[in-house]
């Protein structure tokens, strides 16, 4: 049996590393829309011996290597372990495919084939590009970022892509515009969301940002991640990284990106907007309505789910960045 270890030699359940407390009060305004709850059980994480669901996971993790990147010297390391590949894989919000952590074999059945990004708006030079032309338009690099999800937990991870503000200088956005809608893959008969069937949920999933978030240093589009092409779990075959913002920022499968004047309407800040709101940075001394932001669950090692209290950090780590962005 695999158990999850911390320190103090206390052995939890899989469940306490979000807890239901936290996870499933996240979701608790499902309950008042429908009256009924999301179930809580989880698939374990690792069995004791090896099993057709662990060769699953390892074949959606093998994808090839990417071939030609670069890693960028000013995020090439943090002061935390990179967490294990098996692990990150395994251990994913994707709320297209269900509230559970282990969507992982769900998202499998996105369908990637011949993908294509719109980019359109408010932009001198509006494209689609498929995921060769991004490949080699925009020179690919690495960037080493933690990870805070809005649930109080966090990772370290290795992503590969291109920073947002290339794309804006190759789309030349106007004067008029001054934020960005990005939309994800939605197809009702693939990603069925919490399977609570509630035609209120406003999909696709969408998010936004102000346009000068986007063309900050840290914005990055992922189309990889430990040093290979990007699994489904993560968001491929293109995802947003907003390492100063929490998870749910990152849209991921992303369809469509649109340059607009106005504050676009994102996904979980319709849906909950006292709890989740539009900027969504990482504060300690801003908790959620529900548990407090002022620590966090650090997530690195494997084969089993381990975790160690760290504290949180404003903007995760990256004021020197981002802070400017924020000052009145």
């Amino acid at each position: 049996m695999t158990f999850i270890r911390i320190p103090k030699s206390r052995e939890v359940s899989e469940n306490e590393i979000t807890s239901e407390t936290i996870y499933f009060n996240r979701r608790r305004f499902l309950k008042t829309l429908v009256g009924a709850g999301i179930g809580a059980s989880l698939i374990p994480l690792a069995g004791c011996q090896k099993s057709s669901s662990e060769a699953a996971l390892a074949a959606s993790l093998d994808l090839p290597k990417i071939s030609s990147f670069h890693t960028n010297p000013a995020f090439a390391k943090v002061d935390r372990p990179i967490c294990d590949r098996e692990l990150a894989g395994r251990y994913n919000n994707f709320y297209e495919y269900g509230s559970t952590k282990n969507i992982w074999l769900k998202a499998q059945k996105l369908p990637t084939e011949n993908w294509q990004v719109e980019v359109t708006g408010l932009v001198k030079n509006p494209r689609t590009y498929d995921l060769d032309d991004l490949k080699k338009t925009f020179p690919l690099e690495e960037r080493i970022y933690r990870f805070r999800c809005v649930e109080a937990w966090s990772m370290v991870l290795p992503w590969i892509g291109f920073p947002m503000k290339s794309l804006i200088e190759a789309v030349e956005p106007t004067s008029a515009a001054k934020f960005v809608r990005f939309t994800s893959f939605y197809d009702s008969d693939v990603t069925k969301g919490p399977g609570l069937h509630l035609g209120s949920l406003p999909w696709p999933y969408t998010e936004g940002l102000r346009i000068e978030e986007m063309a900050n240093e840290l914005a990055f589009f992922a189309v990889g991640i430990y040093g290979r092409e990007l699994p489904k779990q993560h968001g491929a075959p293109i995802r947003m990284v907003l390492p100063w913002k929490y998870g749910f920022k990152g849209a991921k499968s992303i369809v469509k990106i649109e340059f607009v004047d106005t504050q676009p309407a994102t996904f979980w800040n319709t849906v909950v907007p006292k709890e989740y709101d539009f900027e969504a940075n990482v504060n300690p001394t801003k908790p959620h309505p529900r548990w407090s932001q002022a620590t966090e669950k650090f997530i690195s090692k494997g084969p089993g789910l381990s975790w160690e209290f760290k504290e949180t950090l404003p903007y995760n780590g990256y004021g020197e960045y981002v802070a400017s962005l924020y000052r009145v």
